[in-house]
């Protein structure tokens, strides 16, 4: 019986990255950047008011709000007339003389030698004339020509997952494409003389193709491009057709219910003209026994999963899932995972990993975390699929340990959380 982490590797050395291609910044969220986006302009590229104000000359209203008075004993009293307004997006000069004042909008150009914006709450608010009760300092309120990046500064380094933030950056900076690490394409096929689609109605002995939809949401929540193929016959012929067309437009490819007995073995002599699928025991559970391979001419990387929905999910997020994470160019291609006291006891199969679904959750308190096994335990109903769509984890117990008691601690994997 191989090791999880044994076979782990020999699925992972395996792992085909598709070439970066360039795509518009609209395609790219949630992709990986390929490479150092430099800037070739300051950002902004104008000094320009932060704020809705006034563009002034710090030092013509620096004695605003003081307790100085003039010659006759009044408080001074700082007023400039306005003599102008620029809106954003304006393009004509304007040149701001001593002792006056201009109305600017948020990202207009500063006129030339203002210094500063003044908040429209520190004046009168006038129309032609503004009465200045409080000063500002010279740079306050105004955005300096490349404050945000200088020309020859990384906008976004490669390695920086493209999220919306970034997206505005390359937008800030010109970029209309950026090179990316493309989303994997991979297929999804089902096999098997007892499914049906969802679209009829199971006759006797018939089941729903649960697989394909399944495992087709689980690469997509991993980030491949999905091709669900859906359900093929097991004629030798129509599923060799199938899957070397898969073969020739994925990156990966995952075959369910055909992992062990005779429908292994057929499954295996269809596709031995495309390579070699080794069917093993791993030392896991659920879903032990499973394929895999490097099929075609671009030896792509094909699974055999069992036809349980909760083994092929358990196995798809065990040995994918990670694949599938290093296409995208992904430095950490596992789960999270933290370490949980349990709040129930737990049993496991002595010799192999147990990976059980579970519900995660956090004692307000003390911060720590607490886990509830939900099933999978020898005895219980591993194929109900319910629990594993109310998991928030996964448990996972070492081979050695058969038994778990309340209060001890186990590792937990974060499953995708639930918006």
């Amino acid at each position: 019986m191989r090791s999880v982490e044994d076979q782990q590797s020999k699925v992972t050395a395996a792992a085909v990255a598709p070439r970066p291609v360039r795509v518009a910044i609209s395609e790219a969220q949630g992709l990986l950047c390929a490479e150092e986006v430099v800037t070739e302009r300051p950002l902004p590229g104008f000094d320009q008011a932060a704020i809705d104000g006034f563009a002034v000359r710090s030092v013509d209203i620096a004695l605003a709000g003081s307790d100085q008075v003039d010659d006759n004993g009044d408080p001074v009293v700082i007023s400039l007339p306005v003599v102008g307004e620029v809106k954003a997006g304006s393009r004509q000069p304007i040149r701001l003389q001593p002792r006056q004042a201009v109305r600017v909008d948020t990202g207009a150009p500063l006129p030339t030698l203002a210094d500063a914006v003044l908040p429209v709450g520190r004046t009168d608010d006038g129309r032609n004339r503004i009465v200045v009760r409080q000063p500002v300092r010279s740079g306050e309120y105004v955005r300096k020509v490349g404050d945000d990046v200088q020309p020859g500064d990384v906008a976004v380094r490669s390695g920086t997952i493209i999220g919306a933030a970034q997206v505005g950056l390359l937008a800030a900076v010109g970029r209309d494409k950026v090179l990316v690490h493309p989303r994997p394409r991979l297929s999804v096929i089902s096999i098997g003389g007892e499914l049906v689609d969802i679209d009829r109605t199971p006759g006797q002995g018939q089941v729903y193709d649960v697989n394909s939809y399944a495992l087709a949401a689980a690469a997509r929540d991993a980030g491949a491009d999905v091709n669900r193929i859906g359900i093929v016959s097991g004629d030798t012929k129509r599923l060799r057709e199938v899957v070397e067309g898969q073969l020739i437009r994925s990156e990966i490819v995952v075959i369910s219910g055909a992992v062990g007995g005779e429908a292994s073995e057929s499954v295996r002599e269809a596709l031995s003209d495309f390579g070699n699928i080794e069917v093993d025991r791993i030392a896991m559970h659920p879903g032990s026994v499973q394929g895999f391979g490097q099929l075609g001419r671009d030896e792509v990387p094909t699974f055999l999963l069992p036809s349980n929905p909760v083994s092929a999910l358990v196995v798809f997020e065990v040995m994918v899932r990670p694949l599938v994470r290093i296409a995208l160019g992904r430095r950490q291609p596992l789960r999270r995972i933290v370490t949980a006291r349990t709040v129930g006891p737990i049993t496991s199969i002595h010799g192999r990993r147990a990976y059980l679904r579970g519900q995660l959750m956090r004692d307000e308190s003390t911060g720590e975390y607490l886990v509830q096994a939900l099933g999978g335990a020898p005895g219980s109903s591993s194929h109900l699929l319910a629990t594993l769509a109310e998991a928030n984890c996964l448990v996972m117990v070492d081979p050695e340990v058969t038994e778990v008691r309340t209060g001890e601690e186990v590792s937990v994997a974060f499953l995708a959380q639930r918006g």
